[in-house]
């Protein structure tokens, strides 16, 4: 069995984004995962010919990682999209927000979106699917609602792709699912491979505390948080404090929060997501939005980053009060508002760049594994894999390879763009 690595920044290790390997045995090909990085113009995956893929596995939502999918059916092709049913929703809500704000960059339009979505293959976890000689079963990945890892059988060989993997879970999710049986070739994220993150009990309580103190002298605190999970984690983490003032949230949250609740059996506890996203304000409108940055409480809005979205217009408005707070929960882009804003403590306005006056505070609150938790799910692997670390910036992917050597004394390596691996 080979696996044949199409991997643009992954390999690298020298960015995040635009995830993409095609699996090939005898005369079945299958690719895991097909994403866009955004920038200020989209980057692609390398180029594959939808007459050469037999089936496609989505492992998860985030752009990243599914993004690119649709210019497979450009030519009106018939490959089956395997993924899970919250993979599909977000995928679809996520992709038509891309298209409507990048379509002019984009070698696909919405009715490829649409063609993409009819040839969907919905899969439960640890059901198993045939294509040809292949088998492909989903594992629970814990990092968003419906996001999975992928089990390829073939020829008497494993393959298991983590993608984007959360051993620990969440307020929202149950742990990474990592009953295996002996693996051949592990795919493994290194997003936070060099990096020990906060721990998450930590990050939960100082976010209570300096939403409390905001709150309590009269300012508005402001969290722009990405639409898909965070938005909704940041609730559940407010209402497990018992907070008890105001919480509004806006934005694509709210159409992610429908999708959250149409698939309870995904969710760690359904019911007490039920509850907490029932006693949040759902935002209606200018007007609302207008009142809401002059009352005390919290406003949860994407886009994460503050690159578009009601974002600015929250960041514009919560930053000229010193009573306020901003609040970053997500990952800050090179060069994004976000970034900026952490780094400088500056805000655009009208195209002048002005000091923030609201206080502004980052808490570290990632659905990736961090450094240990990787190590962790390189013990509890079975067998003796090739592992091929991917999916991290700079010089993580190269490092963590080594270190898997080192500490492990597994083969591994970041492969480059466009190498194929054999499976021994």
């Amino acid at each position: 069995m080979i696996i044949k690595m199409k991997i643009t920044t992954l390999g690298s290790g020298k960015e995040v984004g635009r995830s993409g390997f095609t699996v090939t045995s005898d005369n079945t090909n299958i690719l895991l995962d097909y994403g866009v990085l955004l920038k200020k113009e989209p980057f692609f995956p390398i180029h594959v010919r939808p007459k050469d893929i037999n089936t496609v596995v989505i492992t998860h939502a985030h752009l990243d990682h599914s993004g690119f999918v649709p210019s497979l059916f450009s030519s009106n092709s018939n490959i089956p999209v395997l993924g899970t049913n919250p993979t599909f929703d977000l995928s679809n809500l996520l992709i038509e927000d891309m298209i409507k704000i990048s379509g002019f960059y984009l070698p696909f339009e919405y009715a490829d979106l649409y063609n993409m979505m009819n040839h969907s293959k919905i899969l439960e976890y640890k059901e198993k699917y045939l294509i040809n000689d292949m088998q492909i079963t989903l594992h629970e990945s814990g990092h968003i609602i419906g996001g999975s890892s992928i089990l390829v059988e073939s020829e008497g060989k494993r393959i298991f792709y983590t993608g984007d993997i959360n051993i620990r879970g969440s307020k929202l999710l149950r742990s990474a699912d990592l009953e295996l049986p002996e693996i051949d070739m592990l795919i493994i994220e290194s997003t936070y491979s060099q990096t020990e993150q906060t721990p998450r009990e930590e990050s939960e309580k100082n976010l209570a505390n300096f939403a409390s103190d905001i709150v309590e002298r009269g300012g508005t605190l402001f969290i722009p948080a990405f639409s898909v999970e965070r938005a909704q984690e940041i609730a559940s983490v407010l209402k497990s404090f018992n907070f008890k003032y105001k919480i509004a949230m806006d934005g694509m949250a709210l159409k992610a929060n429908e999708i959250m609740l149409k698939n309870p059996s995904f969710l760690r506890d359904p019911k007490v997501f039920k509850k907490i996203i029932s006693e949040v304000e759902w935002v209606q409108g200018w007007h609302r939005r207008k009142q809401l940055v002059k009352e005390p409480g919290i406003i949860i809005s994407p886009a994460g980053m503050l690159v578009g979205g009601t974002a600015i217009f929250y960041l514009q408005e919560i930053a000229k009060n010193p009573n306020n707070g901003i609040a970053l929960v997500s990952y800050q882009g090179k060069g994004t508002p976000g970034r900026v804003l952490l780094e400088k403590g500056l805000v655009s306005y009208n195209g002048k760049t002005k000091k923030s006056l609201a206080d502004v505070k980052h808490f570290e609150f990632s659905g990736h594994s961090s450094r240990t938790e990787l190590f962790e799910i390189l013990k509890k692997i079975k067998g003796n894999p090739k592992v091929l670390a991917v999916h991290g910036d700079d010089m993580s992917c190269i490092k963590f390879a080594s270190e898997i050597k080192e500490k492990c004394g597994l083969d591994a390596i970041a492969p480059d763009n466009g190498e194929i691996i054999e499976v021994n």
